[in-house]
């Protein structure tokens, strides 16, 4: 079996840069011991516990849309939907082996288990 480290997501709202440009399709890979010990180590962090979340996932998200970098601003200027959804998906995904849910068929109402879909439906 082989260890899924990557996972692309698409973001519920999307991300707008400076010129106007909708960014939603990324990835988000696994953290490592080492990136949460360097953002403790970080001053801004030091200064203000909060800004713990946004230093770690600009860390871990290796890529949005087109931009050439996501950095701890890109992540401010998130809409708070998209915020809680990859918070959501760091937790998930770095806490557990394959990402499930319990889901039901709106069909037959039969029970499953089914493997999270981050990039949604749409």
């Amino acid at each position: 079996m082989e260890l899924q480290t990557m996972y692309p997501f698409r973001l519920p709202r999307g991300y707008v840069d400076g010129e106007g440009t909708l960014h939603r399709e990324g990835q988000m890979r696994l953290a490592t011991a080492g990136d949460e010990l360097s953002a403790l180590r970080d001053p801004r962090v030091k200064a203000d516990e909060s800004y713990m979340n946004p230093l770690i996932l600009s860390k871990v998200i290796t890529m949005l849309g087109t931009l050439p970098e996501v950095t701890p601003e890109v992540i401010e200027g998130l809409f708070i939907a998209d915020m809680e959804f990859l918070q959501d998906m760091y937790d998930t995904i770095n806490k557990a082996d394959k990402p499930q849910i319990q889901v039901t068929c709106p069909h037959c109402g039969k029970q499953f288990v089914d493997t999270i879909n981050f990039q949604g439906a749409g």
